[in-house]
């Protein structure tokens, strides 16, 4: 299921990460600084909303879908979700309405953040279905819809910010794209609801299985997002804006990575403990460890090499030079994160032990906030990405100690020294190509930098990717032979 969902959720992941790169390319040319530090700061706020009120919903509806046995059981579960949906979003609604009224801040802020508030229940309506896709293995639909959704987004974003709607542009994509998509998925999902009842004492399982996952979502939302309002406070917008923009063109790489690994694994490790227990899940654990190691540190590595050329490719002009500068440890802090929330981190979701998750969160967000007050006041904008990448640090710590008390996942040790190694050396040659600049040195950089990394790891087996290459090679070799 694991490999099956990787290639299957290939295209979608691609996509998501030409139109991130896209969206930064675009909004960081079309919007000013302050507009596009306003839409950083808001887009922090909107999620952080979002995570508190529906994500506990999207965690029960992934966790809780392959327990179910057709009939009462699963119109049930259906049933349960979506009707608390709904429930939910005709009381956020108007309540968020108020508070963002009664706020003082600045009025082009507060649309900024009326917009993007405004998109939050029909995304939270797409992401349950999307949910149920991933945990029911189909893997096309939910692929699609989030490739629907993510081109949809830019196109509307890019429209209205040619309009001059400023910070609130994009978040005006996010909120439109996914209801435009309502129409062709929730009739169908709504269907399996029809003959289901809300069972209480189904939904106190699910909110407290979800509720520590949504706080600790919350508590990594604060964990990526307080250096923004601080340095809103200590410096001013268009710092926020060249934050962001250094911050988004590292993260979204790893975060491109994570989130497509991520969803073939999670549901993968799920039914492999459902349908084979814990000697099961420990093997598809190994071979998921493996593929993120395979793949996540060289591709950090990468992405600090290449921070130059990158953003000047990807960052307009003026907020080309401070972006650069935080590239290398935003990477390092997205490697982090990712092994954290995708791998370590599913200790606590395959126990059940998601209070634990809680806790193991609030360390790193702590420190984040302590980390930045001591930081950005003396080093500016650099001290907020080292404060970011010791925070993630003590976060994967935390989380892999803690949860091995849960369920102790297996870490491939020979893997992870093997990857490390191969890492090394395509860091050295990509080190010694001359400087020339551009999109000319990226390319030079990116694709060295994948040869060499590609030999050293097919030269030392890592992850058993040599014997994987022999398989397919002898397979190939069957196939062409003239029956």
């Amino acid at each position: 299921m694991f490999w099956r969902g990787v290639w299957g959720y290939l295209p979608a992941n691609i996509v998501q990460g030409v139109v991130g790169f896209g969206a930064i390319w675009i909004f960081t040319r079309l919007l000013s600084a302050d507009d596009f530090g306003r839409y950083a700061l808001a887009f922090s706020v909107v999620t952080l909303a979002h995570v508190a009120v529906f994500s506990w919903l999207e965690a029960a509806m992934a966790r809780y879908w392959a327990a179910q046995t057709p009939g009462h059981s699963m119109a049930a579960h259906f049933a349960s979700l979506y009707r608390t949906a709904f429930i939910l979003i005709a009381v956020f609604v108007p309540v968020a309405g108020v508070i963002l009224w009664l706020l003082p801040l600045d009025n082009l802020f507060k649309i900024a953040i009326g917009v993007g508030l405004a998109g939050c229940p029909a995304r939270c309506l797409a992401k349950l279905a999307q949910e149920r896709f991933r945990a029911a293995g189909e893997v096309s639909r939910s692929a699609m819809l989030d490739m629907a959704t993510t081109v949809g987004g830019l196109i509307i974003g890019v429209g209205f910010a040619l309009a001059g709607a400023g910070g609130a542009a994009p978040l005006l994509g996010l909120g439109l794209a996914p209801l435009c998509a309502l129409p062709f998925i929730l009739p169908g999902e709504l269907r399996q609801a029809r003959q289901g009842v809300v069972e209480i004492e189904r939904l106190k399982t699910y909110a407290a299985y979800g509720y520590p996952i949504a706080a600790s979502l919350t508590l990594a939302v604060v964990l990526a997002s307080t250096d923004r309002f601080l340095l809103a406070i200590f410096l001013n917008e268009a710092a926020v804006g060249a934050y962001h923009a250094g911050y988004s063109i590292a993260n979204r790489t790893l975060d491109v990575l994570f989130l497509w690994l991520g969803a073939a694994g999670q549901p993968a490790l799920v039914m492999a403990l459902e349908r084979g227990g814990v000697a099961q899940l420990k093997v598809a654990a190994l071979e998921q460890a493996s593929t993120f190691f395979l793949i996540g540190i060289p591709a950090a590595a990468g992405v600090a090499l290449v921070a130059r050329p990158l953003a000047e490719v990807m960052i307009g002009e003026g907020l080309r030079e401070m972006a650069t500068t935080i590239t290398p440890w935003i990477a390092l802090s997205a490697l982090l994160y990712g092994l954290t929330a995708y791998y370590f981190g599913q200790a606590f979701t395959l126990g059940q032990r998601t209070r634990l998750l809680l806790v193991a969160m609030i360390v790193p967000a702590s420190a984040n906030v302590v980390l930045n007050l001591l930081l950005i006041p003396r080093f500016g904008v650099i001290g907020a990405a080292w404060a970011t990448a010791a925070s993630f640090g003590l976060g994967m710590v935390v989380t892999l100690l803690m949860g091995r008390r849960v369920l102790a996942l297996p870490i491939p040790w020979d893997c992870l020294i093997r990857c490390l190694i191969a890492t090394g050396l395509m860091t050295l040659v990509v080190h010694a190509i001359p400087p020339i600049g551009g999109f000319f040195e990226l390319m030079v950089d990116a694709s060295v930098g994948a040869i060499v990394y590609g030999a050293a790891a097919v030269f030392m087996n890592a992850a058993g990717v040599r014997d994987l290459l022999g398989r397919l090679y002898k397979r190939f070799k069957l196939r062409s032979v003239p029956a």
